[in-house]
């Protein structure tokens, strides 16, 4: 599979196979991945929180909040749900904000599930302080992102902007759409070709 394919096949998925557990093994493997990125001014704030037990993953769950722009769409679907969570967390010790960090470690370990044919979802609708009690975690680490992973149960397919809408969507079967602004659009010195 060629890197394009594999960003491809890194979409925001919110419906997963639950009989596919993911392994701790799995998890250590996309958090060694994060490790290595680059990280500002090389401090390396981030810590990550681990769960892929069904218990601890029915503490996370309720407390994250799926698709907001479908509103009237419970995701994920019941039985379809992730079977594994990381739990980004920035040391506020080393530093008070780490969003690029966060980014940069969120996007090389999902595209690491993706080469690994797992898929997640990054989730920001989150109370960090309810994750942090949730999760027992120790005072100087905040919450910043959670990863929802899993193999991937429903269909996420990429479409042109039509009429400027970049809202996402979904059709009456469930398949989700993704509308992306053209090349042409992007490329601001003279498009591409």
């Amino acid at each position: 599979m060629s890197f394009y394919d594999i960003v491809l096949k890194n979409r925001s998925y919110r419906a997963f196979d639950e009989r596919r557990p993911v392994t701790r093994k799995e998890l250590e493997y996309l958090v060694s991945l994060a490790r290595v990125t680059p990280s500002a001014v090389n401090r390396q704030p981030l810590k990550f929180f681990l769960s892929c037990d069904e218990r601890t993953n029915a503490r996370i769950l309720p407390l994250t909040a799926w698709a907001g722009l479908l509103k009237d769409v419970k995701l994920p679907p019941e039985g379809r749900g992730p079977t594994a969570y990381i739990v980004i967390c920035v040391d506020q010790r080393i530093a008070k904000n780490a969003d690029k960090d966060v980014g940069i470690a969120a996007q090389t370990m999902l595209l690491g599930a993706a080469d690994m044919g797992l898929g997640g979802c990054m989730i920001g609708a989150f109370d960090p302080a309810r994750i942090h009690a949730a999760l027992e975690l120790e005072e100087y680490l905040f919450p910043s992102l959670i990863i929802a992973l899993g193999k991937p149960d429903e269909r996420v397919e990429i479409v042109d902007i039509q009429g400027g809408e970049t809202a996402y969507y979904r059709d009456e079967k469930g398949d989700h759409f993704v509308p992306k602004r053209t090349m042409e659009e992007l490329i601001v010195n003279g498009g591409a070709k």
